[in-house]
């Protein structure tokens, strides 16, 4: 698989003049794939997203994955990143994301005290080990004193965007994923959703880290898409999705 990678990596590079290989967590791809096509319409730079759990992107860019800058889903991987030497700018919030129940079942209540419903058989949740949004939807089922009630129903995926096809495909009865998947235009008309009392999780601070690749050998393109990130057009487009902007 990570042969793959590097080969679709090198393959798609020679293709663009100029482009820059982004490591994005699942939770923000939706809101990312504007921000890059924004970009690439004003400066003619190609943007490729490398879309996978925090934990894992993290592993890849350990490994040597030519990734030139990453947008976790926490602070603790770019933090992690920073110290190992692996990046070169010192990690920063890009954006606090949010927690969302989602079903595509129109016979149960979207509510989280709802959950022990006989109705619903399973609920989808990212796997902490990789996933912040993982570790922060735990964090709710704790705070409500359910976890252990319905631990049984939880069916663990490996990251946000396998959790969102688990209550897609209605494998999953129900979910918690984040509020920028149901704000997207593929998503937005599917199925009902609830935000999730902010007071029930910790912020999920998600950071971002221009990456030793990067600054080495696209250090100038770096630096101009990592600064639009944080312009009033990147600010816009990540609000639109539902974060909170830092």
């Amino acid at each position: 698989m990570y042969i793959k990678l590097i080969l679709y990596l090198f393959f798609t590079s020679l293709l663009f003049a100029d482009s820059l290989k982004v490591a994005v967590a699942a939770n923000v791809r939706f809101a990312f794939n504007e921000i890059a096509t924004t970009y690439e319409k004003k400066s003619n730079i190609k943007i490729i997203p490398i879309v996978s759990s925090s934990g894992k992107l993290t592993a890849q860019i350990e490994h040597g994955a030519p990734f030139d800058m990453f947008l976790s889903a926490n602070m603790k991987y770019p933090a992690y990143l920073y110290k190992k030497n692996l990046a070169t700018t010192k990690p920063k919030v890009y954006a606090f994301g949010t927690l969302v129940l989602w079903s595509l079942n129109k016979n149960i209540d979207i509510d989280l005290k709802n959950l022990n419903d006989e109705k619903i058989k399973k609920i989808a949740i990212s796997n902490p080990k990789n996933a912040p949004y993982g570790v922060e939807s735990l964090k709710v089922l704790e705070k409500l004193n359910i976890k252990k009630d319905i631990y049984s129903k939880i069916v663990f995926a490996e990251s946000i965007s396998q959790t969102n096809q688990y209550i897609y495909s209605r494998s999953a009865d129900i979910g918690i994923t984040a509020k920028s998947v149901v704000l997207s235009p593929k998503m937005r008309t599917k199925g009902r959703w609830k935000e999730i009392d902010k007071n029930d999780y910790s912020p999920i601070k998600q950071g971002i880290v221009i990456l030793k690749h990067g600054y080495k050998k696209n250090r100038k393109i770096s630096l101009d898409f990592y600064n639009f990130i944080f312009s009033k057009d990147g600010q816009k487009i990540l609000k639109k999705y539902g974060y909170i902007i830092p």
